[in-house]
């Protein structure tokens, strides 16, 4: 008799099987086109919001839309490309599906725009048996399971200071050109995950090639899904670009896959949100943003984490590009509640020349007590972090030559520590540290022993008799 596992599998495989099958057609007529806006008539009981159709030009070319909203008399849609040639009485095509994928192994390896279609030139992509909607539900909080093991990134200052579990939700806080990108290709081609989906949302179209030759590599992108919808497209297919990350993220996920899911970046994201609200009418708040754009970020991030029964697990590091370096603007706030913790990206550092330009003591995994388990890190940890609290505290006062040594034996030795963790925390964006290596590293700069070295210390020490 089949097991509970299995029966779940059966229904997740037939509801798959029914959303790939075609509905009924109906035929609409365009009203106007207004910006982005495309208005249509005669679909008004067949329409919902989310729906996809197409809108005929003269010339027989399909323009595909989406339903944005829906009025009593009206249907608001916007397009996946140029209105160019939309004119008034251009017939409209609803037919009852979804957009959905349909993946397998042989995406990986391949680069697609944000209808999943290749554009890396080197031909179609064949079809899975299954399909998975580009827009999902977030797995039931009460049926996953809970974080897994630390996840190895071989970047030395997430693994000792803000350490990643397998299954957690990293966010990377930086402004522009700090090096988000990079920090992202040395996780792509370093992290212990079985495959990497990487959604490049409103990326510039030069920076493309970019990451994906010199960044990523051929090594990187050999076990690499990745999405591209460039800044220069309509809002609504960079919004569909972050959807199909997540979808195909979720697709690796029930085939038993632990996934490492980048976003670059969520602020973009949310741009297009707020472009497609406005577009429609929504009353903006916050800096412009409509109230509908927090609730459909937070949606989109909790597709990612930890899967059900005997599925994989999705590790997410999503950027969050920093409006005018302000850490306190809307979509930052917002996005640092809904994650399981954040690394900043600090200008500063990134001007004298240390990268990744990780601020240690701005940056939180919430996750780190589970992963500082093993022996004695959480106390190497905290030890370096100490020193580098202590040097920043003192460091104006040093520099202009006020303290003088010996005065603080903690000040002293932060003095002579931190030039050490500082050349520690530089990585070559080729270089790769395994976590056991760089916390032994960081013991001999910090000055902490293990409890098993300072147990043998105790046990080798000579008994002095009383006389």
């Amino acid at each position: 008799m089949p097991s509970r596992t299995e029966y779940a599998r059966i229904l997740d495989e037939t509801a798959s099987e029914i959303r790939a099958l075609p509905g009924a057609q109906w035929r609409g007529e365009i009203t106007a086109a207004v910006g982005m806006l495309i208005k249509a008539t005669g679909l008004e009981r067949r329409l919902s919001v989310g729906d996809i159709c197409d809108v005929i030009h003269e010339k027989g070319t399909r323009l595909p839309c989406q339903v944005v909203a829906v009025k009593s008399d009206v249907t608001l849609l916007m397009s996946f490309g140029d209105t160019s040639g939309v004119a008034v009485g251009a017939k409209v095509e609803f037919q009852e599906s979804q957009f959905q994928i349909r993946m397998c192994d042989a995406w990986i390896g391949r680069v697609v725009n944000a209808m999943g279609q290749p554009i890396d030139g080197r031909g179609p992509l064949p079809e899975g048996a299954f399909a998975t909607p580009f827009r999902n539900d977030p797995p039931p909080a009460y049926a996953r399971r809970r974080v897994g093991a630390p996840l190895e990134t071989g970047v030395r200052a997430i693994d000792v200071f803000a350490p990643i579990c397998r299954g957690q939700r990293m966010g990377i806080f930086a402004g522009s050109g700090v090096g988000k990108s990079t920090l992202l290709s040395m996780l792509a081609r370093s992290s212990a995950a079985d495959v990497n989906v990487i959604g490049l949302i409103g990326e510039r179209g030069r920076e493309v090639q970019e990451f994906l030759q010199r960044d990523l590599g051929e090594d990187g992108l050999s076990r690499s899904v990745v999405v591209v919808a460039t800044s220069d497209e309509s809002p609504l297919a960079r919004r569909q670009a972050a959807y199909l990350t997540l979808a195909a993220a979720e697709d690796q996920r029930k085939r038993g896959r632990h996934v490492f899911c980048m976003v670059d970046s969520v602020t973009r994201f949310a741009h297009a949100l707020r472009e497609i609200g406005l577009a429609v009418g929504e009353p903006p708040s916050a800096r412009g943003y409509p109230p509908s754009v927090f609730g459909e970020l937070a949606h989109l991030l909790e597709r990612a984490g930890t899967g059900m029964n005997q599925q994989g697990d999705v590790t997410l590091a999503a950027t969050v590009l920093i409006d005018g370096d302000d850490h306190d603007e809307p979509v930052a706030d917002a996005v640092r509640g809904i994650l399981d913790g954040h690394l900043v990206l600090d200008r500063r550092i990134a001007m004298r020349g240390r990268y990744p330009a990780i601020d240690i003591l701005g940056s939180v995994s919430r996750l780190a007590p589970d992963c500082y388990e093993r022996g004695g890190y959480a106390e190497i940890a905290a030890a370096s972090r100490n020193i580098i609290a202590t040097y920043e505290e003192k460091q104006e006062i040093v520099q202009l030559g006020l303290y003088k040594a010996g005065a603080d034996p903690t000040v002293d030795r932060a003095i002579e520590r931190y030039p050490q963790i500082e050349d520690f925390l530089s990585q070559n964006r080729f270089e790769t540290t395994p976590s056991e290596e760089a916390f032994a590293r960081l013991a001999d700069i910090s000055g902490v022993t293990s409890a098993e070295e300072r147990r043998n210390a105790i046990v080798e020490a000579p008994i002095v008799e009383e006389l």
